[in-house]
């Protein structure tokens, strides 16, 4: 097995080759029964106090994040491996982009809403093409981040364990990180968490997007408006790669029942279904350029 500096970029390859051939477990997914953990530990500790979520928030990501770093101590790369692939979705990404644009493509909007709805927290029930295929773009866009290139930044810095300390955090700011009257409180410690791991992961990702399209359209899409956007990560991200698609998202969108009116990002038309395209290539090809860059970083410290 590798040693030394290549064995991060070896692992890396390793670990996005077993997801693009295998895709994620389609039983018993790791993440999926650590989800079902979290609600039932959310259940019984939430007393919508701070001190609750951040306790709750320990409880159910420490002991992972230990065991793992306990593992990779007798087989560092195997471990690094199945870590990197159980926390990668770059291929269930790609499915979930293809499953809303296809159906969009064939005029089939009843089914493509409800994919859609799969992956945003937002009311889809009354989108319109241009607005599924914005809400698709924004959700692709921002998980490309999410599950793809803050996991990988994460790996670079601390290995399997750091990949999997990034997933864990990331999916309780998606189930607990609501300023709901439930979750304003208790979730508030896993949003500030998430938020913390993400700063420059999100940029990075954000660059990575500029570099590969318009670049100096993106480049001051994130600058002029990132800053308006609610999520420090998220502007960034979509900003970044809304304007180097050359399309226009945000807008108006209805969150637990209530309209929300966004900032815009990115400038050009409203995006259509074969954008989703763009978008995943646009990703697929920022995944190739972050491997490369591990394998001549490895080199260049070997």
């Amino acid at each position: 097995m590798p040693e030394g500096a290549l064995a991060m970029p070896a692992a890396t390859l390793a670990a996005v080759l077993l997801d693009r051939l295998l895709g994620e477990p389609r039983r018993f997914h790791p993440l999926v029964g650590f989800g079902r953990l979290a609600a039932a530990v959310e259940q019984r500790l939430n007393q919508r106090r701070l001190p609750a979520g951040l306790f709750a928030w320990a409880l159910v990501v420490l002991p992972f994040v230990a065991l793992a770093f306990y593992l990779r101590s007798f087989a560092p790369f195997v471990v690094d491996v199945v870590l990197l692939y159980f926390a990668l979705g770059a291929q269930s990404l790609y499915e979930h982009a293809e499953a809303i644009a296809q159906p969009l493509q064939e005029g089939r909007l009843d089914e493509a809403r409800q994919r859609v709805g799969w992956i945003v927290s937002r009311d889809t029930s009354a989108l319109d093409e241009s607005g599924v295929a914005k809400a698709g773009m924004e959700s692709v866009l921002e998980n490309g981040n999410d599950a793809i290139f803050g996991t990988l930044f994460w790996f670079a810095l601390l290995g399997g364990p750091g990949a999997l300390l990034f997933r864990l955090a990331n999916t309780l700011d998606a189930m607990w990180g609501y300023r709901t009257e439930r979750y304003n409180l208790f979730g508030r410690p896993a949003a500030r968490v998430d938020d913390a791991l993400n700063w420059l992961p999100a940029r990075l990702t954000a660059l990575t997007y500029a570099l590969l399209g318009h670049t100096r359209q993106a480049l001051t899409c994130w600058r002029t408006q990132a800053p308006g956007w609610e999520s420090p990560n998220a502007g960034p991200v979509m900003a970044s790669g809304a304007g180097s698609l050359g399309v226009q998202l945000g807008g108006a969108a209805i969150y637990h029942g209530e309209e929300e009116i966004r900032p815009p990002l990115g400038t050009g038309p409203a995006p259509a279904a074969a954008d989703l395209g763009r978008a995943i290539r646009l990703i697929r090809r920022s995944l190739w350029l972050w491997l490369a860059a591990f394998f001549v970083i490895g080199f260049l410290h070997a």
